[in-house]
């Protein structure tokens, strides 16, 4: 079973569904993992009921990261922004499908900890990893 999901690792990072950008947004939030470098940048579209109707993600890193945003990207579009705050770091993980150690993990939640601060409305530079506990 590990198989198929490093497969899927793999092809959304070779092929993201989900990459890019989108001008006009309404929301936008972008961080970096010191710790390797990865990059990801988050954009929504929220009709006035509050729904994420379109998003995108831009930014460059390890497979997982990428892999990682793409799903939570899909995972995001048609949901609230009050359901975008409860997303928590078992449905990334088990998007991915893989276990991760404690590096890669950081790549894995890079994703969640830029939407969560996007959705929160938190400044540049206020994330914190407290977002993905």
């Amino acid at each position: 079973m590990d198989d198929l999901y490093r497969e899927q690792i793999i092809d959304r990072y070779k092929n993201p569904r989900h990459r890019g950008s989108l001008a006009p947004n309404d929301i936008s939030y972008q961080d970096d993992n010191p710790l390797c470098g990865d990059h990801i940048q988050i954009d929504l579209r929220v009709n006035s009921e509050g729904i994420i109707t379109e998003a995108a993600f831009d930014g460059q890193g390890c497979s997982i990261s990428q892999a990682s945003a793409d799903l939570l990207i899909e995972t995001v579009i048609g949901k609230s922004l009050d359901e975008a705050k409860d997303i928590s770091k078992d449905d990334i993980l088990d998007l991915l499908g893989i276990e991760l150690g404690p590096v890669r993990l950081k790549c894995a939640l890079l994703s969640l900890k830029v939407l969560k601060a996007g959705v929160y409305g938190l400044g540049a530079g206020e994330a914190s990893d407290e977002l993905v506990e």
